[in-house]
């Protein structure tokens, strides 16, 4: 079998997990250690945070690391696990959709987190336009490269408390749904949120939702019951882990 047809299988394997009410958890991975963890534990796919990713290097999240480094670790995992991989390519590196796209194919990532939060351009956020527009162009550079690339299409609205919060759950739906018709295959309104408001997001959505949990705490089968279709986990096991560990080490210090 070509690598071609093992990413082509492999995405579409992924895209098949995404089911609302039976969420793929893809637990949020940082380097081949974290990731051979993950698939050890019996995981089906993995996401590469770019947080958790950027302390693991000593850089910077928001984009603080160069590309082509953060390149070289995916390429790392996906050469160590055989799994789908997601990478959480943040606002897209500044990067053209197709650039972007062959890139992520040639490291053996299947899919993609895509935020409109510009960290190149001061962090400004995208419009709703701009935003559907660029995972237009990414879901037309999947299509010309021949492989479903799984787009997890994301906004920072909760995050940066964007706006009166009396209207932030029906701006992001719109928002969201702009990015659904424009090819994204889920969506994700990052945050940590209550039950509520993930029932209501799941709702009004119309391609499965990924939830944000915390793996030292949330109950893993609350997110199926409110309709989420998936679940990682941002930096928080990367968190959970260094508490653990400082613990650990705390005993010998």
């Amino acid at each position: 079998m070509t690598s071609h047809e093992v990413l082509g299988q492999r995405a579409a394997a992924f895209l098949a997990m995404h089911q609302p009410g039976n969420p793929v958890i893809a637990p949020t991975v940082w380097d081949v250690w974290s990731a051979k963890l993950a698939v050890g534990a019996g995981f089906a796919a993995l996401t590469i945070g770019s947080k958790p990713l950027a302390e693991s290097m000593g850089r910077s999240d928001g984009e603080g690391m160069a590309f082509t480094d953060v390149l070289g670790r995916v390429r790392q995992i996906t050469e160590a696990v055989d799994v789908p991989v997601s990478l959480d390519v943040e606002s897209g590196y500044a990067e053209s959709a197709e650039r972007l796209v062959e890139a992520l194919l040639e490291a053996g990532a299947v899919g993609c987190n895509i935020e409109d939060s510009v960290h190149s351009e001061g962090k400004r956020l995208r419009s709703s336009a701009e935003h559907a527009e660029y995972v237009a162009a990414l879901r037309a550079a999947a299509d010309a490269a021949g492989t479903h690339l799984v787009i997890n299409a994301r906004t920072d609205l909760f995050l940066r408390q964007d706006g009166d919060d009396t209207d932030r759950i029906d701006r992001a739906i719109a928002r969201l749904t702009a990015c659904a018709e424009a090819g994204a295959d889920v969506l994700y309104p990052v945050g940590r949120h209550d039950a509520e408001t993930l029932r209501t997001l799941a709702s009004g959505l119309p391609r499965p939702v990924n939830a944000l949990a915390a793996p030292d705490s949330d109950d893993p089968a609350s997110f199926g019951k409110l309709g989420i279709g998936r679940v990682s986990f941002g930096p928080l096991l990367q968190v959970a882990l260094g508490k653990h560990a400082g613990e650990v080490l705390t005993r010998w210090s």
